[in-house]
C-alpha cells in the first residue's frame, strides 16, 4: 500500500516570505519506473536522482503542459530523459552502453556500485524544456554537465541562467537489507527578490538569514527524509520552526506514460515503404516504448500508404 508521505511535493515559505522552498519525496513513482526498465543498479541510481531533480525543477514553474529534463553526454550513460506533466505525471528513461559501464567500473573496482551521476554521464549538457503546446513559445535552458554531482550541475544552471540564489540538496536510497524499494528526495531553497513588503528589506540581514536558513536545510539527514513515519510537514517543522514556516500546498505525483498504439501508428505511417520493409521481422513490425517498455505489434499492411 502506497505511503502517503511520499510521491508528493510540499511548497513552503520561511522568514516572512523572503525565501521559498520545496520538499519532494518519491518512492512508488521511482519503483514503478525502474521495475519497467530493470536497469543495472548504477543506471537505476542515475534515473532515481534525475527524476527527483526534474520534479523539483518543474515544481518551481507555472506551466500547463510538459516539463522535460534531458541529458546528452559521451559517457556510458549517454542520455537521460524525464518528463513531468503539469498534472504530476512522471516518466523516465535512459540510454546506456552496458559494456562501457562495466568496463569502467571494473577498472575503478566499483562494479555494480552506485557512483555520482556525472561520473557515468561524462561530458555533455543538461537541458530543461517547457512545452505548453501549440501557440506557446518553447522555453529551454541548457547548462554544461560540469560538477561532481547532479546537484552541482543544477546549481550551475541557476547561477548562470536564472541568477536566483538557490540551494539544493538531493537524496537517493537504493534497496538494501529488508528494504526492497528505491527512494529519492530533494529539498530546495530560493531567495525571493528584495522588493519590500513581506521580504527582508535590509540586505545584510537578508544575507545572514539566508545563510542561517541554508544551515538548517543542510542539516536534513537521509534518515529523516526517508523516514516513512514522518510527514513532509513534520520534517519542515523540524528544520524551520523558528523561521516563520508557512506551508502552502502539496502536489501529488504518479507514473504515467503517454504512449499509445494510435500515436505510434501515426508516427510509423510517415515512414517510406522501404523503411517499413526494413523493420519487418517474421511478418510483423514490433516497436517498444522507451519510457514504459510497452510493446506494440503492427501488420505491415497497416502502414502502407493508400
Amino acid at each position: 500500500m502506497p505511503n502517503k508521505n511520499f510521491d508528493n511535493c510540499v511548497s513552503f515559505f520561511i522568514n516572512n516570505g523572503a525565501f521559498q522552498g520545496r520538499l519532494i519525496r518519491l518512492n512508488e513513482v521511482i519503483n514503478t519506473i525502474l521495475t519497467k526498465h530493470r536497469y543495472p543498479t548504477p543506471v537505476s541510481a542515475v534515473i532515481a536522482e534525475s527524476t527527483v531533480l526534474a520534479a523539483m525543477l518543474a515544481s518551481t514553474l507555472k506551466y500547463d503542459g510538459l516539463f522535460t529534463l534531458q541529458t546528452q553526454s559521451n559517457g556510458p550513460v549517454s542520455m537521460v530523459v524525464v518528463d513531468v506533466t503539469s498534472s504530476g505525471k512522471i516518466r523516465s528513461c535512459a540510454r546506456f552502453d552496458e559494456e562501457r559501464l562495466n568496463a569502467g567500473q571494473e577498472l575503478r573496482k566499483t562494479l555494480g556500485q552506485i557512483e555520482p551521476a556525472p561520473h557515468l554521464m561524462g561530458g555533455g549538457h543538461l537541458a530543461f524544456t517547457v512545452d505548453q503546446g501549440k501557440g506557446c513559445e518553447l522555453y529551454q535552458g541548457i547548462v554544461d554537465l560540469q560538477g561532481k554531482t547532479l546537484t552541482e550541475c543544477a546549481l550551475r544552471y541557476f547561477k548562470q541562467s536564472e541568477q536566483i540564489d538557490t540551494n539544493l540538496k538531493l537524496f537517493m536510497l537504493p534497496p538494501h537489507g529488508e528494504n526492497s524499494s528505491w527512494f529519492a528526495a530533494g529539498i530546495m531553497l530560493q531567495k525571493m527578490p528584495l522588493h519590500g513588503g513581506h521580504e527582508i528589506e535590509d540586505e545584510q540581514a537578508a544575507a545572514e538569514s539566508w545563510n542561517e536558513a541554508n544551515i538548517f536545510m543542510e542539516s536534513l539527514s537521509e534518515d529523516e527524509v526517508f523516514d516513512a513515519n514522518l510527514t513532509s510537514a513534520k520534517i519542515l517543522h523540524r528544520l524551520f520552526h523558528n523561521n516563520n514556516l508557512q506551508i502552502l500546498q502539496t502536489k501529488e505525483y504518479s507514473f504515467a506514460c503517454r504512449c499509445s498504439r494510435d500515436k505510434l501508428l501515426n508516427t510509423l505511417s510517415t515512414f517510406s515503404q522501404e523503411e517499413i520493409a526494413d523493420m519487418v521481422e517474421n511478418g510483423k513490425i514490433t516497436a517498444t516504448c522507451h519510457f514504459c517498455s510497452e510493446q506494440y505489434v503492427f501488420d505491415p499492411s497497416e502502414l502502407i500508404k493508400q
